[in-house]
């Protein structure tokens, strides 16, 4: 397709936010957010200290179409003024995927316009080009609930998994550490402002993988680390909570730190001739001021331009699979209507899946 202005309807229903969004990408390759709708569903969830994905589906159900209409109206624009429709086609919970994809699937079908089905993680992927020019190759990573990876960026379509975890997810561990604790959800956040009271040398947590010669990630140990120390404490004190906080914060940061110098080796020897390379990161996590120090003085060290979305954009939200919607439709990769959704949907589908009981190589 030629370059030409183009009005891109997002919607991004994959977990605990229901979102809308419309995003105009510039003749020039330059994008620019029109609107951009979020409804959390935190308060939905909260009682039961992670998401419920019937609970999830219900939400979407229920507010989904004014929240587009809403985007649309914020946007000044009528859906036969689009150039094409995004949904998350996945990954993600299977029931909220299926809402938010099937009402896109409605509106392409219903005005005639390019359906775009759209990969949850490649919207993250691709989230620094809407906000500033930022050309391929560069090293990604994604840092979440749900997803723990490096990625070889190298173009719209075209990436390749360095390393990824072999058990939870980081913002899992976060998210499970506060619930030892009895903090709340979600619980990155409370673990983080807890940290930043606590002594984080009192507890001597495991730094999982440190040392290894590629760049996976492990979580699980750790996390029975810190559920031994909770057991050992009993009573937990003010105090107790804000130390374990803290030593499990620098125990992530500094497992963090390591991987991170085997994944910029890495990128350098695939893209020696990358002068100014780029380190995206993405997802909740990224939010962690801990963590980002750790990236920061990282990429600094090793000559990589750290870049990290607004916290908006780097958790889960429409803008972004508008987006890349934008830079699918730019390059003519449109879907069928008889795309199906899906629960798993690895952004790279050449590298083997490594998951399942903390076992390296393990299979679905």
């Amino acid at each position: 397709m030629a370059a030409a202005v183009l009005h891109i309807l997002g919607i991004e229903t994959s977990c605990d936010e229901t979102a809308a969004a419309v995003i105009r990408r510039n003749a020039d390759g330059s994008g620019e957010i029109v609107s951009n709708i979020v409804l959390s569903q935190i308060a939905d969830h909260a009682p039961y200290g992670g998401v419920v994905p019937e609970i999830a589906a219900r939400v979407h159900i229920k507010h989904l179409d004014h929240l587009i209409a809403q985007a649309m109206d914020e946007a000044g624009l009528a859906f036969p003024m689009l150039d094409g429709v995004a949904a998350t086609a996945g990954p993600g919970l299977l029931g909220g995927v299926i809402i938010g994809f099937t009402t896109a699937k409605a509106i392409a079908m219903a005005h005639g316009k390019p359906l775009l089905a759209i990969n949850h993680l490649e919207g993250h992927a691709l989230t620094p080009r809407l906000l500033e020019l930022c050309p391929f190759p560069y090293l990604l990573l994604l840092i979440s609930g749900g997803h723990t990876q490096f990625q070889l960026v190298e173009g719209v379509g075209r990436y390749r998994r360095l390393g990824t975890t072999i058990d939870d997810a980081l913002g899992e561990a976060f998210d499970k550490t506060a619930k030892l604790l009895g903090l709340g959800y979600p619980g990155g956040p409370l673990v983080e402002q807890y940290a930043r009271k606590g002594n984080a040398r009192r507890f001597d947590f495991p730094r999982p993988l440190k040392g290894r010669k590629d760049c996976n990630f492990s979580f699980s140990g750790l996390k029975t680390a810190v559920r031994e120390a909770v057991n050992d404490l009993g009573h937990l004190s003010e105090q107790d909570i804000a130390d374990v906080c803290a030593s499990f914060e620098v125990a992530v940061a500094e497992t963090l730190q390591d991987r991170l110098k085997m994944a910029f080796a890495i990128f350098q020897e695939a893209h020696p001739e990358a002068r100014a390379p780029a380190l995206i990161v993405a997802g909740g996590v990224a939010a962690n001021m801990t963590l980002k120090t750790v990236l920061a003085s990282s990429a600094q060290e090793h000559g990589f331009k750290l870049i990290v979305p607004p916290a908006s954009l780097c958790t889960d939200n429409a803008a972004m699979i508008a987006w890349a919607g934008a830079e699918r439709l730019t390059l003519g990769l449109v879907d069928d209507l008889n795309f199906v959704a899906r629960a798993r949907w690895p952004l790279d589908e050449v590298s083997t899946p490594i998951y399942g009981s903390g076992k390296l190589g393990a299979k679905v």
